[in-house]
Parts: C-alpha cells; sequence; structure tokens
C-alpha cells in the first residue's frame, strides 16, 4: 500500500494538482496565477529541499510547474537518491535540463516496493499525460467476445469498455471487424444466441438468426437446456485455448453420424467445422505452441518511435494494432518500450507471454510487475532463435512498414501546411489549424463546432463543440438589412465583446459565431494568457464570407489578440466546389487555382468542420425530442420520471393529476407530489 508524503489519495483520483493547501508538503511557494519563467538555480533549490526530507524507499515522484500541473512522474528504488541526481545541472541532458527548471514544487508518494511504485508510475503517466514522459497516445480500447453467464441461456456478444457484467471474456481483438468476423463464424459453428435478453424473452417464434443457422433458438425451446448448456461449453474450450480438442470432437462426431447413416447430423457437425476452420483462417501469421502472447516490436528512425503489437489468443492470431508513442528524441529505445508496457497494460489483463524484440530497461521489474498485475506469472522475454524469433521479425517489419507510412504521411501534411503558410502569408508553417461552424434549424439546437488539424492530420480529441447559450426570439427584419460585404446582419449588436454570454437572437449566425469565438478565445486567455502550452491556433478558418471575418475579427480586437492570423472559406456560385472565395483582413476576397492540393486541403478542413457541426446538432436535436414537460422540474430524475409515467400512462395526464393522485405514485412523498402539481398549476 502507497503512503503519500505530499498528498492524499484523492489527490491522485483528481489528476494531481498541486494546491498547496496546509498540510501539503511542498517543495515550493505558492505561485497562483503570475508568470514564472524557468529558472535552473530554483528549480535545483525546490528539489533540494525535497532531498532534505526524503529517505531511501521506494516510491513516485511528480514535478511541477507554476501552475500546478505535472511536467514529470518517476519512479524509484531509492527516493533520496533518484531525486538528487537532478541537483548536479551540469550533468542532466537537455531535456532533463529544461523540466528541472520549470520546476517550482515537488509531490512525493512513498510505496512498500519498486514494483508498487513501477505500476503505480504508469497510471500516473496515463492519467495525467506530463509532458516530459513517454507517452502512449493513441490508446483506444480494444473488443473482447463477451459470452455471458448471468442468464439461462448465455449469449455471445462484442464488448468494449469495464468488465462488469458477468461472464467470460476472450481477446484483446485488434478491430471490431475481427470481432464481427469471429463472432459470425462462432455462432455458425455453436449456434449460440447474439440477441439481447429483452428480446430474447419477449420471443413467441424464433427469428432470422435460427432461419439461417446461427442459432439453436433457446428461446423457443427449440433446444434444451442441457443441450444448449453444452454448446456455450465447447464455445468457451474452443475460444479459452482447446480450439483442436472442440474440432476434433466434431469431427467424430461428424464421423459417427455418416456411419450410421445419418446424414443431415453429419452435415450438420460438417458446416460447423468449415466455421471453426474459418476463424482460423483469418491469421496473417500462425506458430505453433503460441496459445497466449503479445508480440510487440519496436522500430525507431530519425527521433520518432513505431511500436507494433500481434494478439495471440487460444493459438489464433487476433490481429495487430501500431502504436507511434509520443517522447523526446533523447529518449533510448529501451526505455521508451519499457514506459510503452507499463502504460499500455496499465488497463487491460497481460497474457502469459510477452515476446519483445529488444529488451526494455529493468527487464525483470516490469515482468514482475505484469505478474503481479495478472495474479499469475508472465514471462517477458526477447527470443534469439527458432519460430519465435521469426515472429518477432515479422513483428519487427511490420513496425518499420508502419514507421514508414506515417512519415510520407507527415511528410504529405506537412508540404500541405507549407502550402497553407504561403497562401496566406502566414509567418510559419501552422501546427494547429481551428476551424469553425455553426448549425441550427431556425436557430433551434443551436451548436458552435471547432475542429483541430495540424501535422498529424484531424486531432479529433482536441474537437470542441459549443451549446449555444442565451438564444433569444428574433424580432421581424426592418425593410432594409446590410449585405454580408457591408457587416453584420440585422438585429446584431455590434457592441464590445465581453467574456460574459449575451443574448443571441435566434437564427442569427453571426451572432452564434461570436459568441463560440469569445468563449473560446476568453477562457484560452485566461487558462494560457502566456502562450506556453500547444492549444493557441496558428490560424484560425471560418465558414462563411465577409461577415463572418468581421465579426470574428472584432471578438479578436475586443480581447486584445492580434498575433492569430483569421482567414474565412466562402462557398462559390451555386455552392460550387473550386471556386471558393477566401477573404482575409486588409486583403481583397481571391480564388485558388481549381488543382490546388492546398485548395482540396482547405476543403477537406471545412468539409469535416460542416459535418461535425451537422452531427452535433443531430445529436442534440434527438436527445431534445426524447425531453418531456417533466424534464423541467426540479429534483424529478429518471427514477422518478420513470414511476409518474407507469401511473399515469403520459406527461400529459400527470400535468392533470390532482394533489392526491400524484401522492399515491410510488417514491413520490406528499412533498414531491406537491412540488409537481404547483410546477403545473397558478394556484398553490
Amino acid at each position: 500500500m502507497a503512503n503519500t508524503d505530499t498528498d492524499t489519495a484523492t489527490d491522485l483520483q483528481t489528476g494531481g494538482k498541486s494546491s498547496n493547501k496546509a498540510g501539503t508538503e511542498t517543495g515550493g511557494a505558492d505561485t497562483g496565477e503570475r508568470r514564472v519563467k524557468p529558472d535552473i538555480a530554483a528549480g535545483v533549490s525546490v528539489i533540494q529541499a525535497q532531498v532534505r526530507r526524503l529517505g531511501s524507499s521506494p516510491g513516485v515522484y511528480r514535478m511541477l510547474d507554476h501552475k500546478g500541473d505535472v511536467l514529470y512522474v518517476g519512479k524509484a528504488r531509492n527516493l533520496k537518491k533518484r531525486v538528487t541526481s537532478y541537483t548536479s545541472p551540469a550533468k542532466l541532458v537537455p531535456r532533463i535540463f529544461r523540466m528541472v527548471s520549470e520546476t517550482v514544487s515537488m509531490e512525493i508518494v512513498t510505496t512498500h516496493t519498486e514494483v508498487e511504485a513501477l505500476l503505480l508510475e504508469s497510471n500516473l503517466i496515463k492519467r495525467l499525460r506530463p509532458r516530459y514522459n513517454v507517452l502512449l497516445r493513441d490508446d483506444k480500447s480494444f473488443p473482447y467476445i463477451l459470452i455471458t453467464s448471468d442468464h439461462a441461456a448465455p449469449r455471445i456478444v462484442k464488448h468494449r469498455g469495464a468488465r462488469k457484467r458477468d461472464g467470460d471474456y476472450f481477446g484483446p481483438f485488434a478491430s471490431a471487424g475481427a470481432v464481427n468476423r469471429t463472432i459470425t463464424a462462432l455462432q455458425r459453428a455453436f449456434l449460440l444466441r447474439n440477441c439481447s435478453d429483452p428480446i430474447y424473452n419477449a420471443r413467441t417464434r424464433p427469428c432470422l438468426q435460427y432461419q439461417i443457422k446461427r442459432c439453436a433458438a433457446p428461446c423457443v425451446d427449440y433446444v434444451s437446456a442441457a443441450d444448449y448448456d453444452e454448446m456455450v461449453g465447447q464455445a468457451r474450450a474452443f475460444l479459452g485455448g482447446r480450439s483442436r480438442d472442440v474440432q476434433q470432437e466434431f469431427a467424430d462426431r461428424m464421423q459417427s453420424a455418416s456411419e450410421e447413416m445419418e446424414f443431415e447430423t453429419a452435415a450438420m457437425y460438417r458446416d460447423r467445422i468449415r466455421a471453426l476452420t474459418a476463424i482460423q483462417a483469418h491469421q496473417d501469421i500462425h506458430v505453433d505452441g503460441i496459445e497466449e502472447a503479445d508480440v510487440i516490436a519496436l522500430h525507431a528512425e530519425g527521433g520518432t518511435t513505431c511500436i507494433q503489437v500481434f494478439f495471440f489468443r487460444a493459438g489464433t492470431n487476433y490481429g495487430n494494432r501500431a502504436y507511434f508513442p509520443s517522447h523526446d528524441k533523447t529518449e533510448e529505445d529501451g526505455e521508451v518500450l519499457a514506459a510503452f508496457l507499463g502504460q499500455f497494460y496499465d488497463d487491460k489483463p497481460p497474457p502469459r507471454l510477452v515476446l519483445v524484440n529488444l529488451e526494455p530497461v529493468e527487464q525483470a521489474l516490469i515482468a514482475e510487475a505484469l505478474s503481479i498485475k495478472a495474479g499469475r506469472r508472465v514471462e517477458l522475454a526477447r527470443p534469439m532463435r527458432g519460430s519465435k524469433r521469426k515472429l518477432i521479425e515479422h513483428a519487427t517489419a511490420n513496425a518499420r512498414d508502419a514507421w514508414g507510412r506515417r512519415m510520407a504521411e507527415s511528410a504529405s501534411q506537412r508540404r500541405l501546411l507549407e502550402g497553407v503558410a504561403e497562401t496566406f502569408g502566414l509567418e510559419g508553417t501552422p501546427n494547429r489549424i481551428e476551424v469553425y461552424d455553426n448549425s441550427h434549424i431556425q436557430g433551434t439546437n443551436a451548436i458552435g463546432a471547432m475542429i483541430v488539424a495540424g501535422a498529424e492530420g484531424l486531432t479529433k480529441n482536441a474537437y470542441r463543440k459549443f451549446n449555444i447559450k442565451n438564444v433569444t426570439q428574433k424580432p421581424e427584419a426592418p425593410e432594409t438589412a446590410p449585405g454580408l460585404s457591408e457587416g453584420p446582419q440585422s438585429g446584431y449588436d455590434a457592441g464590445p465583446v465581453s467574456p460574459e454570454v449575451t443574448p443571441v437572437q435566434a437564427g442569427d449566425d453571426y451572432a452564434m459565431m461570436k459568441q463560440v469565438l469569445t468563449r473560446r478565445f476568453a477562457r484560452a486567455l485566461k487558462e494560457d494568457p502566456d502562450r506556453e502550452s500547444e492549444t493557441w491556433p496558428d490560424l484560425v478558418l471560418i465558414d462563411g464570407g465577409q461577415g463572418q471575418l468581421t465579426i470574428a475579427m472584432e471578438v479578436m480586437d475586443e480581447l486584445g489578440i492580434d498575433d492569430v492570423p483569421v482567414v474565412s472559406i466562402a462557398k462559390g456560385p451555386d455552392r460550387d466546389a473550386g471556386r471558393e472565395r477566401f477573404f482575409m483582413p486588409d486583403h481583397k476576397p481571391f480564388t485558388m487555382e481549381r488543382r490546388d492540393p492546398v485548395l482540396y486541403f482547405l476543403q477537406r478542413l471545412r468539409d469535416e468542420a460542416h459535418r461535425f457541426a451537422i452531427e452535433t446538432h443531430r445529436a442534440r436535436r434527438s436527445k431534445g425530442l426524447t425531453r418531456s414537460v417533466i424534464d423541467e422540474i426540479p429534483g424529478i430524475g429518471a427514477k422518478r420520471k420513470r414511476a409518474l409515467l407507469h401511473h399515469f400512462g403520459s406527461a400529459r395526464e400527470i400535468t392533470r393529476a390532482g394533489l392526491a393522485d400524484l401522492e399515491t405514485v410510488d417514491g413520490i412523498s406528499s412533498t414531491v407530489a406537491r412540488k409537481i402539481y404547483d410546477h403545473f398549476h397558478d394556484d398553490p
């Protein structure tokens, strides 16, 4: 069990921000929101102050900047010795030198063992994402196959996320497609149901799955409970590694049925054998003796790294996935691989065997940590010969090829970004482009959308949506209204921009854009006034014409932002793609050559912003369709709403119900009944 010297267990669950409250041991003073410039002497002083209070126990340390953001998370067998190493600036590599210069406080967590420290370090790195650590990016969840055990007739289904439902989980699979193909083949082989429990319970006759021979129809008792349980057991055995035993059993039964002239039964087993064979036919590589293993290969070149992971379960290749961890160019390959292993297995069970193409630092310690996490022995090995070596070579070749593809894509993306910089006269190649668009229907469910693109393409985890707030009804338009080229449309308040949310008239696209940009950049100024993070754009693209550009520049002027280029892109006549007009401050509108790759790139960005805005708007509108007048009553949650609807049958009847009738509903007290009644009646 870990002991915290500088923070509490609660802090570990809330992101590790340094609050410097009473009772919190820190190595630096409370800096609040003021600007703190990097200072190597000050950083060393902070660390030295911590060293005087440290013991020789193992643990985890965190270095924080003046905002309380975590710069680095590290673990140590001997905390005092490890942290002391940061107090000699002359011996530090440039990356660590910069980190120490930015450090204004430290937090320490002591643990009983170094393995415990390693597990905690991996968890904190993955959750806090400190910029000086090796970071595992694109860590999407993997799909699994679940055979449930909380129902009399178990179900086979694809599963992602937390394992909350009782049952047996098999995987991981590299892709949803691999899972879907496997489930289809397993249904043909074992005739297991995949319908939901409510549908199963409501069946009175077999469904299409039975007709196409993918289910034994236990819902209508076409198969006995004992026979269905046998099928479930066979499926679990096949996925659990006994695939050959199951196939041999089917082959024996097919032969026996054939000898007894039961050709239909023999044909059934023949088809089931073919289905099992189809599962194994999708393997790209297969090695005898590998039942449960992950094959992990690293390829690094030019300061960037690709790590390829192949999954083998039940003797079957479940596919592979490539990762591109973020790290400093000075990091050694063994350090990158060690950090990857810790973060990769932080939220998933490790297999019995992990094969790697090079030795990670502290290999024995990592193997011990994985064994503790799995609750059984996990072998971490670098094979040097034989069939396992061929597996590693195959994975390494895939890592090298994936790295090459990523570099080619990055080079192409970089050329496009350079073209954008040349087209709009930017000072440098943009690393972050933000594109904005709005979506609504006659002013209802209005949404503002922001997408982000950079050197690696679309950055979808940086996308943002803005629910337009404080929408009012739009008054009738006056007889004359300015055109787009003359500025904002009638009814728009072109007064000073304020971070406060001002009223937006329904359907006023200009006011909506003003609110979106004001909220975005007012918050950016508040959270990062010194532009230290990479969340500030190098270019802002607005979907629209001169009017939208005018609004955007007013927002920037009022907020005092004069170094963010803004461009609006308007569709051509008759919305003709290729004839878009571009508007920039102090420039005449211009068009680009129809075949210009940069134009295609900008069109894709605009279309992506439009797609994201429309999808977000539709999602909000769909959610609004399910709301009722009951949702407007304070204190009425889903449970009480359900009880009211079940009792009265509709929202309209609830609005007409008397006080005495409301009090008879389960879960509705007299106080709540009075609140509901008063909400729908003028008189108490």
